[in-house]
């Protein structure tokens, strides 16, 4: 006989017996997470942000599960992830609350934010890592690099000519985010006079075939063992990856507290101070050389062969071009011939445009740089450019489902916040999945 549920019946809050555990499946993924993560470091790391008198407020290890629900499942805002909580047994579960205990107001997120800043999340990326070390899934002597645009929370609409700003407050602001840009190259076009009011710490970029738009730019070192990011980093769009092969690994060996042996990456990094600094540090860098766009159809600086005995360069017209000045901040000798002879030159359509004349530059450690290219040709290098793209487009790939294409909220510091969530969520990922549990990475 077929039962029927009566209407309009009321839904008893409990019943005999009810556990909220019992409730949740035994493969759930938020079982390994809880299993494994402890989030009790919070009290410690945010004490000092908070005062002894005043309002209880939510536990910190709360808020942090909340921020992980957030990005884990890839909820639009925090509104709706706390409208969402009450029908949530999982969830609930998860932040160790009771059916009928109250629920935060979302606000109590950006609160935490706000009064945190970004180190506690860098925090708890940086124990998430040194936790696969010691689970013995980082090997962290080779790690490789790549970085990926993250479109900003800010319409190109937003953008104005700084030029036509008062000036007040938000001018000096503005004023120091272009002199962040200028100190690793991302103030060049049209980021050297034009800011979004909406979110000044985006840039504009274009990229390809994609037009133009505000992002930041997201870093990473992966390490190969079983694909850790082991470190990150976010800036403005319109910063070249290039600026950052120090920085990542520095982090990277604070991280795991291991030496890197050899660093991999494209040739945005391949730069001659990215070149002698592995070189200074003793490390190997797998890393095709940058090769500067020539303007217009000019003979490559390879056509003109270097004569150590003169310190001259030759050029394919048979003409030599001498010594002229040092420049202390390329840490390079320039190299030209008279300027008559320049312009009376048959190839020079094929040479130049400049007035002075074609001008040759010669860094003051060449030999040194032209080792580290050579090295680049060597089987294990090749090899591990071929593997770097693939890997680092998986790190990237399985970020999207995290919300990585676009970012949550506006500022740096807060973009900062998302990847450090992103990151650690791939890495507790890693972990799951290597310690022998059912719930696999998609």
């Amino acid at each position: 006989m077929m039962g029927r549920k009566a209407k309009g019946q009321q839904v008893k809050m409990y019943c005999k017996g009810f556990c909220l555990d019992q409730r949740v499946r035994a493969d759930h993924p938020l079982r390994d997470v809880k299993k494994l993560i402890d989030f009790d470091f919070t009290y410690k790391e945010v004490e000092r942000t908070y005062g002894i008198k005043g309002h209880v407020s939510v536990p910190p290890p709360v808020i942090l599960k909340l921020m992980l629900l957030l990005v884990f499942y890839n909820v639009r805002s925090e509104r709706e992830l706390v409208a969402t909580l009450p029908e949530r047994i999982d969830w609930l579960w998860f932040i160790d609350f009771d059916l009928d205990e109250k629920i935060p107001d979302h606000s109590v997120l950006s609160k935490a934010r706000s009064r945190w800043g970004k180190n506690v999340f860098e925090a708890f990326f940086e124990r998430i890592v040194r936790q696969c070390v010691k689970a013995g899934l980082v090997d962290g002597s080779k790690i490789f690099m790549d970085s990926s645009l993250v479109r900003a929370d800010a319409s190109e609409r937003s953008v104005v000519d700084i030029n036509s700003l008062k000036l007040d407050d938000k001018f000096k602001e503005f004023e120091d985010r272009l002199e962040d840009l200028a100190e690793k190259g991302g103030t060049k076009g049209i980021n050297g006079s034009h800011l979004s009011t909406t979110d000044p710490d985006a840039s504009i970029v274009s990229k390809r075939k994609v037009r133009s738009q505000l992002s930041y730019k997201v870093h990473r070192a992966v390490d190969e063992k079983t694909e850790v990011i082991t470190a990150t980093e976010i800036t403005s769009g319109a910063v070249n990856e290039g600026h950052l092969l120090s920085d990542l690994t520095k982090q990277h060996e604070e991280n795991t507290t291991t030496q890197v042996e050899i660093v991999v990456a494209d040739s945005e990094y391949g730069t001659a101070g990215n070149y002698l600094g592995c070189l200074d540090q003793g490390v190997k860098a797998h890393i095709p050389p940058f090769r500067e766009k020539q303007s217009g159809d000019f003979f490559p600086n390879e056509k003109f062969s270097y004569d150590p005995g003169s310190d001259s360069h030759l050029c394919p017209a048979g003409e030599r071009l001498t010594c002229r000045r040092y420049d202390e901040e390329r840490e390079s000798f320039q190299y030209q011939c008279k300027a008559g002879i320049c312009k009376a030159c048959v190839l020079r359509d094929k040479c130049t445009k400049a007035e002075g004349g074609r001008t040759i530059r010669r860094h003051l450690r060449h030999d040194e740089i032209e080792l580290m290219r050579e090295r680049v040709q060597t089987p294990s290098a090749k090899e591990d450019i071929n593997t770097r793209q693939h890997l680092m487009e998986r790190s990237f790939a399985r970020a999207v489902r995290f919300g990585f294409k676009r970012a949550r909220w506006r500022r740096l510091w807060r973009v900062k916040i998302q990847e450090y969530l992103t990151a650690t969520i791939q890495n507790i990922i890693v972990l799951i999945r290597n310690a022998g549990t059912a719930w696999q990475m998609g």
